[in-house]
């Protein structure tokens, strides 16, 4: 007979429970990693964990109702009984005004509208990783901006003939950005722009080589504690929740016989 293969990884187990190598195998693909190692690694420690709550659960007779109407279709029944053991196990108190209020007030940055740019652009396209083609490009790029620098007036009818981008048909007019609103090189040049400028900047991106000009920036402004007061409120109740989940498990797993696994390891948990 052919000799039996090696297995992977060794066995893990949960207080005298197995958890297959296949399992293992087949939930790596679900933690990205570095390294196979560290993504069955990873695997492993989610589903010790998730048998370990799955063991609680069992225990304290915590079992998933009887399915009604449509319910949460992407949860299993273990999902919902792991759901439901953390829902009666763990408490954890919603933040107050004056925790928010503390964490606006060192965090002011964070709580401003966006600002707004009005911009226009002519994109002369670059396909591919030709060196040569791109330069190419880009000496035609910077022979338009140095005559639109001196023609300015000129611009609407240059994008419509030349700019690879839709918005050449509106002159180039981009409408209203803001952040998120197109790619990071195209938004930090923005910022580094004066509105009112109709000298064209040159600004190279993934998608090429852009001739921009901002027409109008409207500064962002800090917006009120009551605006944003419900979102550092749901910021927090989450941080607290997640610490609370990761301590929970850690005392079950310090209760527990667990082979296999390094439970202390910083592979985070799985509750799904």
């Amino acid at each position: 007979m052919p000799p039996r293969p090696a297995k992977v990884i060794k066995d893990v187990t949960v207080n005298g429970v197995l958890i297959p190598e296949a399992d293992i195998m087949a939930e790596a693909q679900n933690h990205p990693a570095d390294t196979p190692g560290a993504a069955l690694a990873q695997a492993a420690h989610a589903l010790a964990v998730r048998e370990l709550l799955l063991q609680e659960a069992g225990r304290l007779k915590v079992a998933a109702p009887a399915p009604a109407g449509e319910g949460r279709r992407e949860e299993t029944g273990d999902d919902v009984v792991i759901r439901l053991l953390i829902e009666q196990e763990i408490d954890v108190p919603q933040a107050g005004e004056e925790e928010c209020r503390r964490i606006y007030a060192v965090n002011r940055h964070r709580f401003c509208s966006d600002t707004i740019y009005e911009a226009r652009h002519i994109l002369f396209a670059v396909e591919g990783d030709d060196t040569q083609a791109r330069e190419a490009v880009r000496g035609k790029a910077e022979n338009l901006a140095a005559h639109l620098s001196l023609h300015p007036e000129e611009f609407a009818g240059v994008a419509e003939e030349f700019s690879d981008c839709p918005s050449g048909r509106q002159g180039g007019n981009l409408g209203q950005l803001t952040t998120g609103s197109t790619v990071s090189e195209f938004e930090r040049a923005l910022e580094t722009m004066s509105a009112g400028d109709t000298t064209p900047k040159l600004v190279e991106s993934r998608f090429g080589f852009h001739l921009v000009v901002v027409d109008r920036k409207i500064d962002g402004e800090q917006l009120p504690f009551e605006n944003v007061q419900a979102r550092i409120a749901a910021w927090l109740d989450a941080a607290a929740w997640s610490k609370a989940v990761a301590q929970y498990i850690s005392i079950l797993a310090g209760k527990a016989d667990i082979q296999g696994v390094d439970m202390e390891a910083s592979h985070g948990f799985l509750v799904q």
